[in-house]
């Protein structure tokens, strides 16, 4: 009688054939932390370290513009060594790296300290977020990768959830100073043990089934085909035109997914809502997006992916809409919010699995490493420009409408990206 092992059951992860479930579940523990603990912490650190060092807000914003920008000058590097099988080296010492810089963090006392931690937090963030192990599952899950980044996005989105309130009880209780010494020892007891555990036995190149790497797995996907070649034709890819228009997918949506967050505190409390609101909401975007997420697990395999792919980027804009429209009332910042997470939530496996859909699955390492550096000055800019416009006067009024600009532009890029994909299969059959 076969007996049944839960997804969680560490035996069912072995170095030469790693169990899909199990891996992407241990490997997304680390994911929840280090997107708590860096990126959604930002947020709450900045109020404090604005206070006390006497920054503006948009001297601080640009803190996490520098991270943004070194986390994607990064990509490409980051990028060809997991191609090559360099996977547990980098997320390893990445998690220790990241500890490091938080833990550096603690002493800043000058503009020029909080800049050089936060683009080393950037170099960290390159090597232990989501463009990294997407990659590796990738690799390792060549036939049902992208089932893989679902079940690993579970716990990953619920970062916000857990850690915006968590990092504001310690901030109130020990300091902002004190407060990160403990999340960079998570990096250090959790992260990088799980990294070390998990990424063992990783090969320079996983075999992928030929069918597979130019089938698209949705019912009613036949008709669409990525751009055939072999293992040494990025050439091909990067002069074809899906990979171009995903590539402004791609930074449309990083221009709003990387302004927000840095300014979501700060904005829901324009909104006139309570403090104890302007924490549970930002928080409750984790739980939206892991609610999308388990939809998406749930009827995967009954949904056409390209028809998915198609709406769910539309989800963004229309939160923005009714947040411009409504004029930051808490009504409209509710509304906001339900959208935004459920879009934000979706968008990860949309960005996740594109280019291996549209363009190629062998090489989507490089390739989303090819556009590190126009990711990266996308990224980089978006909060700093967010700081900009902000003034007493209007609050975020000016930027908000540029953001729901980009969201717009962002899904006409796919929705263009999904129909070059479509001509280039049809003339190679």
């Amino acid at each position: 009688m076969r007996t049944y092992r839960p997804y969680w059951d560490l035996t069912r992860i072995s170095t030469q054939d790693p169990a899909l479930g199990p891996f992407a579940v241990w490997l997304s523990w680390a994911q929840l932390i280090t997107w708590g603990s860096v990126f959604y912490t930002f947020s709450l650190v900045m109020g404090p370290v604005e206070r006390e060092l006497g920054f503006s807000r948009a001297e601080a914003s640009l803190g996490f513009s520098l991270a943004l920008l070194a986390d994607g000058l990064m990509a490409y590097p980051i990028g060809r060594l997991i191609d090559r099988g360099h996977e547990r080296s980098v997320m390893t010492w990445g998690s220790v790296w990241v500890g490091a810089c938080l833990f550096a963090h603690s002493f800043i006392d000058s503009l020029a300290g909080f800049y050089g931690v936060w683009l080393a937090l950037g170099i960290g963030m390159s090597a232990t977020l989501y463009a990294p192990v997407f990659a590796i599952v990738t690799r390792r899950f060549p036939n049902d990768f992208r089932r893989a980044i679902i079940i690993m996005t579970f716990l990953g989105g619920l970062a916000s959830t857990v850690f915006i309130p968590l990092s504001s009880w310690l901030i109130q209780s020990l300091g902002w100073r004190h407060a990160l010494w403990v999340l960079a020892l998570f990096q250090w007891l959790i992260c990088w043990p799980l990294h070390a555990w998990l990424l063992r036995g990783a090969k320079e190149k996983r075999s992928v089934n030929p069918d597979a790497e130019n089938a698209i797995q949705a019912p009613s996907s036949a008709e669409l085909h990525p751009p055939q070649g072999t293992s040494d034709s990025i050439k091909v890819h990067l002069k074809s035109a899906p990979f171009w228009l995903l590539a402004g997918f791609m930074l449309m949506t990083a221009l709003v997914s990387s302004a927000l967050p840095a300014h979501m505190v700060s904005l829901l409390e324009e909104a006139n809502l309570s403090p104890a609101w302007v924490i549970a909401i930002p928080a409750s975007i984790g739980a939206i997006q892991v609610l999308g997420r388990f939809l998406l697990f749930v009827f995967e395999k009954h949904l056409d992916v390209h028809a998915a792919n198609k709406w769910i980027p539309c989800l963004v804009p229309l939160g923005l809409l009714f947040l411009v429209a409504g004029g930051l009332a808490p009504w409209a910042a509710l509304l906001f919010v339900t959208f935004y997470g459920l879009g934000n939530g979706l968008n990860t496996i949309v960005k996740g699995t594109a280019m291996a859909q549209y363009v190629s699955r062998e090489h989507v390492g490089q390739l989303n490493g090819v556009l590190g550096v126009p990711l990266a000055l996308g990224r980089a800019v978006a909060p700093w420009s967010l700081g900009l416009m902000w003034s007493p006067e209007v609050g975020y009024t000016h930027g908000l409408r540029w953001l729901l600009v980009a969201g717009i532009l962002g899904v006409v890029c796919l929705w263009w990206a999904q129909i070059s994909a479509y001509k280039l299969g049809a003339n190679r059959r």
